[in-house]
């Protein structure tokens, strides 16, 4: 799976999104060590602290689906750059503290690392895993 696929995997999500406060569409794909992509989207809610980022969404679809290893997630938005948030990042972090971070937006992309993202984030190995 090369970046630019997953970028346009991400981008495509965005066309799912259900932002009806907000109005930010954010789409996700998170690669699977394995290969297996798993995408998602953001879903907004009436009652603000249940809403799902498309981080978030696509790292649940994956878990649920028997993944656990992952090397990299493609977020893709519009009109600033979409870097996850700091539940995301924790989220993410719980399973691929390695994990590299894809971001577009408005034709930009930039790349990150997990744990540029979240230093001295706390994972498993905190709890002696």
């Amino acid at each position: 799976m090369t970046d630019e696929l997953l970028l346009e995997k991400a981008r495509e999500m965005m066309n799912f999104a259900y932002v009806p406060y907000s109005g930010y569409r954010v789409g996700a794909a998170l690669l699977a060590k394995d290969g297996t992509v798993y995408t998602g989207c953001n879903v907004e809610n009436a009652a603000y602290g249940n809403t799902l980022c498309a981080e978030r969404t696509a790292l649940c679809k994956a878990v649920s689906e028997g993944a656990r290893e992952f090397t990299a997630i493609a977020i893709a938005g519009a009109g600033s750059a979409p870097f996850p948030c700091g539940a995301c990042r924790q989220s993410l972090y719980e399973f691929a503290p390695e994990l590299r971070v894809l971001v577009t937006w408005d034709g930009n992309v930039r790349e990150a690392m997990l744990a540029q993202l979240l230093p001295e984030g706390f994972g498993p190995v905190s709890l002696g895993k």
